[in-house]
């Protein structure tokens, strides 16, 4: 593929966050979207600008862009799924809509009024029965040194928005089937005129895309947009889309996920 058969249409990067409540708009949830070679533009709320982002109307809005016909690449900075070890501390199939669906039950953090605090203190749902080790981390976090999905309160750290996002992952899949190729998990291959989904580490590119005045959340969903469109129009978006792992490091990568961008092992 080259800059003249780009494989999308259009690219969104959307800085997350696991505060507060999902109807509560934001200031860290921005989304940013570059349309075919058009520079990359902030996606608000109203055209005013004045109403932030909840996580159910991000969800919201993703259901709709997505059902078009166009093809669609979408960044998302927080963990698709879980270690190897907590699959195997607790008995559970290596399968990624499994995992979503045993998830949403034990943190059902997708729910009016609750957070992700509440169900850590027990208060909703039964996330002591699906907790994990804050020394637990997937293959793709090491060779970036991103911390594990279950390192809370710390800087950095990606534990609260994706213990807060992975039931909107299930939402999308359940609403939008399979329109929507969930990289790796539906495979390494995104079938032509398939929009897609993946996650995404903005600190890879962190250096790439100079920020002006935008504040760091805005800035990572702006530099997550950019380099998707980037590396498609560039072609190196299809060598991180088959990073050259080896066989054992694929299979477990095709239920823990991996990092688009991270290109070895």
């Amino acid at each position: 593929m080259n800059h003249d058969d780009p494989q999308f249409d259009a690219y969104i990067g959307i800085d997350y966050s696991g505060a507060a409540t999902p109807d509560r708009g934001l200031t860290g949830l921005r989304v940013y979207q570059a349309q075919g070679a058009q520079p990359a533009r902030e996606v608000r709320m109203d055209p005013a600008g004045r109403r932030h982002w909840s996580r159910r109307a991000i969800a919201e809005w993703l259901i709709t862009r997505l059902s078009g016909t166009d093809r669609v690449l979408v960044g998302i900075d927080h963990g698709f799924a879980f270690p190897l070890a907590w699959f195997e501390q607790y008995g559970q199939a290596a399968d990624w809509d499994a995992f979503l669906a045993d998830f949403r039950v034990h943190w059902p953090t997708d729910q009016t009024d609750c957070t992700v605090e509440q169900v850590r203190r027990g208060l909703i749902g039964d996330g002591k029965a699906r907790a994990g080790n804050a020394r637990w981390r997937r293959l793709t976090e090491r060779p970036v040194g991103a911390k594990s999905v279950f390192h809370f309160d710390v800087p950095g750290s990606v534990a609260k928005s994706t213990h807060a996002g992975l039931p909107w992952l299930d939402h999308l899949r359940r609403r939008l089937g399979q329109r929507l190729h969930a990289w790796p998990f539906d495979g390494w291959t995104i079938p032509p005129g398939h929009s897609a989904i993946a996650e995404i580490y903005p600190s890879i590119w962190a250096g790439d895309f100079p920020r002006g005045e935008r504040t760091a959340d805005q800035q990572d969903a702006y530099g997550v947009a950019r380099a998707l469109q980037q590396t498609d129009r560039d072609g190196a978006l299809a060598g991180y889309l088959q990073p050259a792992l080896d066989a054992s490091t694929r299979a477990v990568a095709a239920y823990e996920g991996w990092i688009l961008g991270v290109t070895r092992g």
